[in-house]
């Protein structure tokens, strides 16, 4: 009992250091709709986009090695400090490339060099702490680990408070103070990156003691195996990034207007509400699927954990797309870019798909098999690049958007085919085919046909009709759960 309490206590720990950088992230867009025009929103989503490869790229599947290794080797210094160097020269040695080449890279993506700068800055200081931060989650330090993950993203979004909202008033207020010196006009993107880069930093400064803790000492044939064993990794990650983040890019590369990006970026944001319910439930739902792979009951177990995902996940897509004219005066304060506001659902729908898919990839998780992941995630990033390519010319990013949902159902189609052959799993698929499929035509009607759209009595009926089919589909499981807690 020990084992599964302290299980569930770290996944909580590590859950909160997930969810909530990316609620703080969601907490921000307001702000710079509010304080930037759609063009400049459309830079910082760019960059952003960048970041999360560059990401994936420095890193390497040095990570996942370094924890699969730590475990394996005898010798976990030698470990910690082949990994370390490793991450500590390629970074390196990409700071002075790309500090190198910036004014090139800042003619070729047509952003100013400062802003190149500044993410070069990040992306490195970013890689310095994959291997600290790995090390406190393998000694075991959740709370450690999570304090300077949230203390990261609240140092953030501090300063992008201060620099966006605060910083202007002073320098107005008081023309001859130090505030009115440090104060740019026309620089609300540059203090976006410069709140980052300051976040980074501190981040660094903190965990930088274990540079001087490690011996230094490279172990060549150790690296070598970690690098095969994080190639895959890699891939994976590159295609997740290209699923995930590379429409804004190819959006820009195929010259759609940065306005139309801008406007695309923020209300594309609407859709985290599908994200954190998935993240959540990722974090929480995997340690609990290698638990009790052993059971003689384990596959009648995830399919009851699919349907009762898709239970709550078809729910909260309803509930956005229902409310969704609510929800974007607060989350998108600025009507310039509601014009976008048509891509919402289909993003909604394509992170709920990438919920259902993560239920689906148990098997090959399971079976020890998890190239299979990558080789889908491939299949994914090439649906997503090829449909980018043929319908951005033609919808413009709502091409963008549809092709984010045909790779994540590309994805889930894959992963359930495949599972079903390698790990029968008894899915009630008649039920999650009318949960899904009653949600789809519902959101459908309450958003697409226009008299219904401003209609909140009839969206409202929708949705207590839909609860009243969960209801009655799955009153005897309701009923029992509320009878052990009547006896309880």
């Amino acid at each position: 009992m020990s084992l599964y309490k302290n299980l569930f206590k770290q996944t909580l720990i590590y859950g909160l250091a997930t969810v909530l950088p990316r609620m703080i992230s969601f907490l921000l867009n307001p702000l710079y709709v509010k304080k930037l025009p759609k063009q400049e929103f459309a830079d910082v989503s760019i960059v952003f986009a960048w970041l999360v490869f560059f990401n994936v790229i420095l890193s390497y599947g040095m990570e996942t090695a370094f924890f699969r290794f730590y475990n394996k080797e005898e010798d976990k210094k030698k470990v910690i400090s082949t990994a370390t160097i490793s991450i500590f020269w390629s970074s390196i040695t990409f700071l002075c490339v790309a500090l190198l080449f910036r004014n090139t890279l800042a003619h070729w993506t047509e952003l100013k060099v400062e802003y190149i700068t500044y993410t070069i800055w990040i992306l490195v200081l970013d890689a310095l702490v994959i291997i600290p931060f790995s090390k406190l989650r393998a000694t075991k330090r959740p709370m450690q680990y999570a304090i300077i993950k949230i203390g990261n993203v609240t140092i953030n979004m501090l300063f992008n408070l201060f620099f966006l909202i605060v910083l202007p008033k002073l320098a107005q207020s008081n023309p001859q103070s130090f505030f009115n010196t440090i104060y740019f006009e026309n620089f609300k993107v540059g203090y976006i990156f410069v709140s980052g880069l300051i976040a980074s930093l501190l981040t660094f400064v903190i965990l930088s003691p274990n540079y001087f803790k490690i011996n230094w000492k490279f172990d060549y044939n150790l690296w070598k195996q970690m690098i095969q064993y994080g190639y895959p990794i890699l891939i994976a990650g590159l295609a997740f990034a290209i699923n995930e983040h590379f429409d804004k890019i190819l959006l820009d590369w195929m010259d759609v207007s940065k306005a139309d990006i801008g406007a695309y970026s923020a209300c594309y944001k609407i859709g985290m509400f599908m994200v954190l319910f998935r993240t959540a439930y990722t974090l929480g739902i995997e340690p609990f699927f290698f638990s009790h792979a052993t059971n003689e009951n384990a596959q009648q177990t995830y399919a009851t954990i699919t349907k009762y995902f898709v239970i709550f996940g078809s729910f909260i897509s309803l509930f956005v797309i229902v409310f969704i004219d609510l929800l974007k005066q607060p989350l998108v304060p600025n009507k310039q870019y509601w014009d976008a506001i048509k891509v919402v659902p289909l993003i909604v729908l394509a992170n709920f798909f990438l919920g259902i898919y993560t239920n689906l990839s148990v098997w090959y998780k399971l079976i020890d098999k998890t190239k299979i992941g990558a080789y889908i995630s491939i299949v994914g990033a090439v649906v997503t690049l090829v449909l980018n390519y043929l319908l951005i010319k033609e919808f413009s990013y709502y091409g963008s958007a549809i092709a984010t949902l045909a790779a994540y159902g590309t994805m889930m189609i894959i992963s359930y085919k495949m599972g079903q052959k390698n790990y029968p799993i008894p899915y009630d698929m008649k039920r999650i085919f009318a949960y899904l499929g009653l949600s789809i035509v519902f959101s459908a009607i309450s958003f697409y046909i226009p008299y219904l759209r401003e209609n909140y009595l009839v969206k409202i009926v929708l949705l207590s009709l839909f609860l009243y089919f969960i209801y009655r589909n799955e009153k005897e499981t309701l009923l029992k759960i509320i009878k052990r807690k009547a006896i309880k």
